[in-house]
């Protein structure tokens, strides 16, 4: 159960309520009039509470389990025990997340303007946005219906905020137009210089940014994450894109719809990711390069080349996923040929 001290929940709802969420059936014999309290792992549900089974190698879990309800695959239902009562989709884990979705709605903060915050008078607030302690609008911006603006952060001169957007704690925006329906988590920068200079024998002279940041309706980025605004062109990012934590963004680049870039990922200056790219964890990409719709990039890979529509790359540098694991083989194995010969 979550805590309620942070998290809090909705219903109970009746089993034909959690199906029609989760574009579920019921199981035959299953009482749609049934109520569930709540949502719960398999190895600690009780009866009063629904679970999930995603993933095969928690079978061994749904014999034992004592949930009341629960959403698998087809392919399980022999395997649940007597009593269950199944909610049965071929897209489980997107059922489950449905229904927690109804449990535990996102909290709507109260709308209003808290007295601490500082509001430039040319500022544009709709009525039913909420701002909260310390955080500043500057000349110009606007904020949409039913935003919110998390305590301290800081909401810069001409910024565009879309309806129904949620900006964390202490976010920092400037030079930045954003959607409807995104959320901007606690200590992200968004709109803040790109790395542009020149170098000669007279040392350095910066090169202005005079970009923005235009991101798109649907997008999450993670808490300290940075997005630079472009030098010329914009940094865009397209509709639906989740951007994990610790992530940075270079300026001019271009991110598809709905990609996924997960923690410490990093893409330099100028390059183009076009729809549905995942960059894993700590994939560090080179700049002015392009990565086609459905590449992706595995954990702690470094991209120095332009990669193929639904192309897999991993290592440094990144090739082919199957050629970085021969490699990775023939090393092992050369090693082992040597321990052996120093025997």
């Amino acid at each position: 159960m979550a805590d309620p001290r942070f998290f809090k929940r909705a219903g109970p709802f009746r089993l034909r309520e959690l199906a029609a969420a989760a574009n579920a059936e019921l199981s035959q014999g299953a009482d749609p009039e049934r109520l569930i309290h709540d949502v719960a792992p398999l190895d600690s549900a009780n009866g009063e509470q629904v679970s999930f089974l995603d993933n095969k190698r928690y079978l061994p879990k749904l014999g034992g389990s004592g949930a009341g309800a629960c959403l698998l695959e087809p392919a399980y239902v022999e395997r649940a025990p007597p009593g269950m009562a199944l909610l049965v989709t071929r897209k489980p884990y997107r059922g489950y997340a449905l229904v927690t979705q109804l449990f535990y709605p996102r909290p709507r903060v109260a709308a209003g303007i808290h007295p601490t915050a500082v509001v430039h008078a040319e500022a544009r607030i709709a009525d039913s946005a909420a701002v909260a302690a310390y955080a500043v609008v500057e000349a110009g911006a606007e904020i949409g219906e039913r935003c919110s603006i998390g305590a301290h952060s800081v909401v810069g001169a001409g910024v565009v905020i879309g309806e129904d957007t949620v900006i964390g704690t202490h976010v920092s925006l400037e030079y930045c137009l954003i959607g409807r329906g995104c959320q901007i988590h606690a200590g992200a920068r968004i709109g803040a210089r790109g790395f542009g200079f020149t170098l000669d024998p007279e040392g350095f002279l910066d090169v202005p940014q005079v970009g923005r940041v235009v991101i798109g309706n649907g997008v999450e980025i993670g808490a300290n994450s940075t997005v630079d605004r472009g030098a010329a062109p914009d940094t865009v990012i397209g509709d639906g894109t989740r951007i994990d934590n610790l992530v940075q963004l270079g300026h001019n680049v271009q991110v598809g719809r709905n990609c996924i870039l997960i923690a410490q990922s990093g893409v330099a200056g100028s390059t183009k990711l076009m729809d549905y790219v995942t960059l894993a964890a700590q994939a560090g990409i080179a700049g002015h390069l392009t990565l086609e719709k459905g590449a992706k990039v595995a954990a702690k890979s470094g991209v120095m080349r332009d990669v193929q529509a639904g192309e897999t790359v991993g290592g440094i540098p990144a090739m082919p996923l199957r050629d970085f694991f021969r490699l990775v083989v023939s090393w092992q194995r050369q090693l082992q040929e040597k321990s052996d010969r120093d025997e």
